[in-house]
């Protein structure tokens, strides 16, 4: 039987970090073995945000595709590929601006948050309101079944569901609805007990060099109540014991909730030990990733060739779209 399809996506901004992994690809690498799975770099999505500091994308095109290589995803059992290299996503993005209510846009949770939170960049543009537009047409094009996304783009998925029964209405039944694939993400704030985020310098990269690494987790924030060595701690209440409930076995875990309650370890000892968990999990990707750079040109070629496969998909959708809309 052909699997049932899904497309996921990651945008160019920087380097990727601790939450990438456990956030989307791991779970990425997993869902390799039961759909045909498409995943993309959206370097389009970038501009909805960084339309005025675009240096740096190209080079995150290829150094996020390393770190997804590392982590597992295989090009043999999944198409990886760059947004722009496909131009049928604008094609269907323009087409969808045609139909799609303004106020439809205006209601996506994440835009009236980020229009809040993002200080740095002027996000009154169409771009930045139509950005879950164009990620809708990033699903559509290949017809995905479902999307594999956290509770936080729940909405997202509704929009293009909604958006797909609006064009169906109009023009005959050519999308399929896709479904919500959710993902439960481990919770993992910044190192700094925030929300992770790069532009508070809060990450771990995955591509850190150990030493560096060491070095911040060595300064991680932890239970602010715990001022002295013989104070008892609440690894409930403090990032690095977030991280260990991730990142560790079940035996560290213990031995951490049980050394932080009655003082027994101290902090300094406690990060050690997450530090000796994290290079035991991100060791071979480590590794992998430090082959992969090695031959960068491999990397582009698997992008290269996974786009050639995502536009002859997206072309056969758009052969179908235009016959319905009539154009």
């Amino acid at each position: 039987m052909k699997k049932p399809r899904i497309l996921s996506g990651m945008r160019p901004t920087g380097r990727l970090h601790l939450g990438h992994l456990v956030g989307a690809l791991d779970n990425w690498v997993r869902l390799q073995d039961e759909y045909e799975c498409y995943y993309c770099v959206v370097d389009w999505h970038a501009l909805t945000t960084h339309y005025d500091s675009t240096e740096g994308i190209r080079e995150a095109i290829v150094d996020n595709t390393m770190d997804w290589l590392a982590a597992g995803l295989d090009p043999q059992r999944s198409t990886l590929f760059v947004q722009s290299h496909v131009i049928e996503h604008a094609e269907l993005h323009l087409l969808f601006s045609m139909i799609v209510p303004l106020p439809w846009l205006e209601r996506v949770p994440t835009y009236k948050e980020q229009m809040t939170e993002i200080k740095e960049h002027d996000l009154n543009t169409y771009g930045f309101l139509g950005y879950p537009l164009l990620q809708s047409a990033d699903i559509l094009i290949y017809k995905a079944n479902a999307v594999p996304v956290g509770a936080d783009q729940v909405a997202h998925i509704e929009l293009t569901r909604e958006i797909a029964r609006r064009f169906n209405n109009y023009y005959g039944p050519v999308f399929p609805e896709p479904q919500t694939l959710l993902t439960e993400v481990p919770k993992l704030p910044g190192t700094d007990g925030r929300k992770m985020s790069k532009s508070y310098r809060n990450t771990i990269a995955l591509n850190e060099r150990p030493a560096v690494m060491k070095e911040i987790v060595r300064n991680m924030v932890t239970d602010p109540a715990r001022i002295r060595r013989t104070d008892p701690g609440n690894p409930d209440i403090c990032p690095v014991g977030d991280y260990h409930d991730v990142f560790s076995g079940e035996k560290r875990v213990a031995e951490v909730d049980q050394g932080c309650r009655t003082a027994g370890i101290g902090c300094v000892q406690c990060k050690m030990w997450l530090f000796d968990s994290l290079r035991e999990r991100l060791g071979p990707l480590y590794e992998r990733r430090q082959e992969l750079e090695s031959h960068p040109d491999d990397v582009i070629d698997i992008l290269n060739e996974g786009s050639k496969k995502a536009k002859i998909v997206a072309g056969e959708t758009m052969v179908e779209v235009r016959k319905a809309i009539k154009i």
